[in-house]
């Protein structure tokens, strides 16, 4: 696991082989994983690590890829855009990926 990557795809390439397996997606009150067909909420999981990707030309391509730890386990990872489609998320989880975007 890198400090920083080139590329968002190069970053998951990489931290797939590290055991972060696993596609998450935002969801209201938490994420989910749609293969295993779960979801976790704010308190089930824990924000390992993130690494910010800004597009040079396009500001849709800015992104955060956030390194997924739940309680029960499971590695993962979780693409977010952020700009102007914001995706609708408890209190409970903007304060779970704020605290690391502090650090």
């Amino acid at each position: 696991m890198k400090n920083s990557y080139s590329s968002l795809s190069v970053a998951i390439d990489d931290l797939q082989k590290h055991g972060y397996t696993e596609d998450f997606n935002l969801v209201a009150d938490g994420i989910e994983s749609k293969g295993l067909k779960q979801k976790w909420k704010a308190g089930e999981l824990d924000v390992v690590k993130f690494y910010r990707f800004e597009g040079m030309t396009d500001p849709g391509d800015n992104t955060i890829l956030y390194l997924i730890e739940t309680k029960s386990g499971k590695k993962g990872l979780l693409v977010d855009a952020y700009g102007a489609d914001q995706t609708v998320v408890s209190s409970a989880m903007i304060q779970k990926l704020r605290l690391h975007h502090d650090e």
